[in-house]
């Protein structure tokens, strides 16, 4: 008998949510690439607009997945390495058993 976490379930969910859009792997790809990039770079390098740019980056910071860092009136974001790196641990011990 397999005793499933909801709470994990669920936040497992959300993060496979975040990373099955094409648009917000693409962003994800970006940010990876530049370390920590501002938002203004992003959505113009990518040719998005700003408000679509800033739905994607909130669902990948929900999901934990970047990071976001406000200098004054600029905002960062990175990848959140340690995080995933977390994941694939996880889902790695899970198709073990």
């Amino acid at each position: 008998m397999i005793i499933v976490d909801e709470d994990k379930l669920d936040t497992s969910a959300e993060i496979l949510r975040a990373l099955t859009h094409d648009l917000r792997l693409e962003i994800l790809s970006f940010i990876d690439k530049n370390e920590k990039i501002n938002v203004n770079k992003i959505y113009n390098t990518l040719n998005l607009e700003q408000s679509i740019t800033s739905q994607h980056l909130r669902i990948l910071r929900l999901a934990n997945i970047v990071t976001s860092d406000r200098q004054g009136k600029q905002i960062f974001y990175s990848v959140n390495y340690d995080y995933i790196n977390s994941l694939i641990g996880n889902i790695k011990d899970f198709l073990e058993k």
